[in-house]
């Protein structure tokens, strides 16, 4: 209580700016979701009123924007390495959105919801370069790169869906230990496959596996150049 007290009183001092506003949405988010960013909530955390937020954002879109902006620049300038291949870059950049999906599971719905806005059209366009210097030829270059932006945002949101589903108290591994033991009593003849790598899905791991996915779709476009 004393720590969180003393955080309000240090955000008083403060002025209020938009960086600090999207910061705490940023907050916000992470520990409420969507549902929990309002402006009287962000307003409460700033301690100060949501009249004073309006100053600086139109509204909660223009903010869950704001924010999912950030955080994915952020996401981007980490994963930059100079001097990588364009398969090492793709997959720096794909871990790095699984990352923070993982860490901000509300970045992938935003990411899916808004394809106009610039957000996804960062990474599209680092993964379009990626595709470019691979010799793709122009024709099938928003195909390589669409794929590729697909996959992560789907495996990246699907990552997220599944850790939601988790009940309070529960591993990943028992969680995982559950559905695997579920297929493998699905019906055999309806469910054949399923069954069959049912032990598969208890022991895999989500980063590996994804990687995995990356190289499946990079070795096809590399195949097609």
């Amino acid at each position: 209580m004393a720590e969180s007290g003393a955080r309000r009183s240090e955000r008083r001092r403060e002025p209020l700016s938009r960086e600090r506003i999207v910061e705490a949405a940023i907050e916000l988010l992470d520990a409420e979701g969507e549902g929990g960013l309002t402006f009287r909530a962000l307003a409460r955390r700033l301690s100060t009123g949501p009249g004073a937020i309006y100053w600086h954002v139109t509204g909660r879109d223009e903010l869950l924007g704001a924010a999912t902006d950030a955080v994915v620049t952020d996401t981007m300038t980490a994963v930059v390495t100079a001097g990588a291949t364009p398969q090492e870059a793709v997959r720096a950049l794909a871990l790095g959105v699984f990352d923070a999906i993982d860490a901000h599971p509300w970045i992938g719905t935003q990411l899916a919801r808004a394809p106009a806005q610039t957000p996804l059209l960062r990474v599209f366009e680092h993964l379009g370069r990626q595709v470019e210097a691979l010799g793709v030829p122009h024709a099938a270059q928003f195909t390589a790169a669409s794929t590729l932006l697909n996959y992560v945002l789907g495996v990246g949101g699907q990552n997220a869906a599944n850790a939601r589903d988790h009940q309070p108290g529960t591993t990943r591994e028992e969680f995982l230990a559950g559905v695997s033991a579920a297929w493998a009593n699905l019906d055999s003849e309806e469910y054949a496959f399923t069954r069959n790598v049912a032990e598969q899905l208890r022991d895999h791991d989500d980063r590996e596996e994804f990687v995995a996915g990356i190289d499946l779709i990079l070795a096809g476009i590399t195949a097609r150049s």
